[in-house]
């Protein structure tokens, strides 16, 4: 794994991030995404506020969602890199289907109270709503407690696991709909190691 910069990254051209470890000749996959993940992280928790702290939680908008799926999604689960696709995937998900992941969500709450509480989505669960708090995990991942951050995110996760168990258990699709809800709920457990490794410092 490489070594943690001593210094964030001040004012970091996030496109320039992604281009640069990106076009590395190093064969290696996984130091790519980790050193893209770390630099990514330490650039985002270096600014305060204002649009530039904007540019951090909308770096899919600006680099392409394909981008960061090709240097993180293929990750070792529960890592860093894998962490930050989650999430931003979750971003893109509840701004892109806000409609249907509210839906979910509604129908989730009530089998799972306790993950409501700490994902902690605004009171009525509307499609608005789903949208600020994917923001708001992002913005918590870089402003404030990254563990804190991927816990919201997984508790989102399993109320939505939640709600998609509940709405197609008797479905004609029922079969792939329930498929696709225990994802989200090994999504969230993955989450929740990659949180309990932030806490032990052990994610960078």
């Amino acid at each position: 794994m490489p070594e943690r910069p001593h210094r964030p990254i001040r004012r970091a051209d996030l496109a320039s991030i992604v281009d640069a470890v990106h076009s590395q000749a190093s064969p290696d996959r996984a130091e790519i995404a980790q050193a893209t993940a770390v630099a990514v992280v330490s650039a985002g928790r270096e600014v305060r506020g204002g649009e530039d702290a904007g540019r951090f939680v909308g770096l899919a908008d600006e680099v392409g969602l394909d981008t960061l799926a090709e240097l993180w999604q293929d990750s070792e689960a529960g890592s860093l890199p894998w962490a930050l696709w989650a999430v931003y995937l979750l971003r893109s998900w509840c701004r892109d289907q806000a409609a249907e992941v509210s839906r979910l969500w509604r129908v989730g709450r009530g089998y799972a109270p306790a993950d409501e509480v700490v994902a902690g989505v605004g009171e009525d669960g509307g499609p608005q709503e789903v949208a600020e708090l994917a923001d708001a995990v992002l913005a918590g991942a870089y402003r404030g407690d990254f563990a804190v951050a991927l816990e919201r995110a997984a508790a989102f996760f399993r109320v939505i696991a939640e709600g998609r168990r509940e709405s197609f258990a008797e479905a004609s699709d029922a079969g792939a709909q329930l498929a696709l809800a225990d994802r989200n709920a090994r999504v969230a457990d993955l989450l929740v190691v990659a949180a309990g490794r932030c806490r032990r410092g052990e994610l960078y």
